[in-house]
């Protein structure tokens, strides 16, 4: 209780604490990735209208919207996994192709929905995949692997039990350190929390939180749960039936709602959060 209570004011905070302005710094930033005119299509039925979305370099940009949106989609496409029907994905400049997205993906880091772990390959397997498959030196994967559990608050010990020996927790840090392991400069997560239990969560918040900070990455996290999407967003960007609704900071979105629907869903997940304060007070 006291975990969806934190995790409710501080939704709160944000509905009712004056924006600021960004700073000069974070204002020039040079775009990492820019979405241009981007459209999907599965057997003739649209999942993401014709989209355009700018993600600012060491920004944390978080998708949220309700279930079939196109918050998922949009994430594949970035990280190349399906092609667009139509548009374009420039990362760092350079549109991607056919021909360059096997590199850009070397720079990107991905955690899918509930990680994603190879169940017949152990732990520390699972983490240096990629690394093995790039033929880094061994010292360096090794020192690397060392460094990411540090990172994630994992045990070394546990680098050589297979994914079903660990507890959802543990699964969800060993697979923030494969996306992690090339050092990437953008990583993108598919509602990396959403399979674990409050407590869990809650704890897990706090710590991605402060490991996008130190890391200083460029983050694109999907979520349908707005508490959470307020906690880590720079940006928050909110999708319905394929389109993107409005874009801007949690209180930017509560205060001047694009249309109805932008108050409903915020509405309808900051109710049970002002019940449950009601109690506890």
């Amino acid at each position: 209780m006291v975990a969806l209570a934190s995790i409710g004011d501080g939704l709160s905070r944000c509905l009712t604490t004056p924006p600021v302005e960004a700073t000069a710094a974070f204002q020039q930033n040079a775009a990492m990735l820019h979405l241009r005119d981007i459209s999907k299509s599965y057997d003739g039925q649209p999942a993401l209208s014709p989209t355009d979305l700018h993600i600012a370099s060491g920004s944390t940009t978080v998708l949220i919207g309700p279930s079939g949106c196109g918050k998922s989609t949009l994430l594949r496409l970035i990280v190349g996994l399906v092609r667009p029907d139509s548009g374009t994905v420039t990362f760092r400049g350079e549109p991607m192709s056919a021909q360059n997205i096997l590199l850009a993906r070397q720079r990107m880091g991905y955690v899918i929905q509930e990680g994603g772990l190879f169940p017949h390959m152990r732990v520390r397997d699972n983490v240096i995949l990629m690394a093995r498959y790039l033929r880094r030196d061994t010292g360096w994967i090794e020192a690397r692997l060392e460094e990411l559990t540090d990172l994630v608050h994992l045990s070394m010990h546990l680098m050589d039990r297979y994914p079903s020996e660990l507890s959802g927790g543990q699964r969800q840090r060993v697979s923030l350190m494969r996306a992690l392991m090339l050092d990437p400069e953008l990583l993108l997560l598919d509602e990396p929390l959403g399979a674990l239990d409050p407590m869990i969560r809650y704890q897990l918040q706090q710590e991605l939180r402060a490991i996008f900070a130190g890391l200083g990455k460029t983050v694109v996290m999907v979520t349908h749960d707005i508490a959470e999407a307020a906690f880590f967003a720079d940006k928050l960007v909110l999708l319905r039936s394929g389109r993107i609704v409005q874009q801007g900071s949690i209180a930017e979105l509560a205060r001047s709602p694009a249309d109805s629907f932008v108050t409903e869903f915020i509405n309808a997940q900051r109710g049970p959060f002002e019940a449950l304060g009601e109690v506890l007070a």
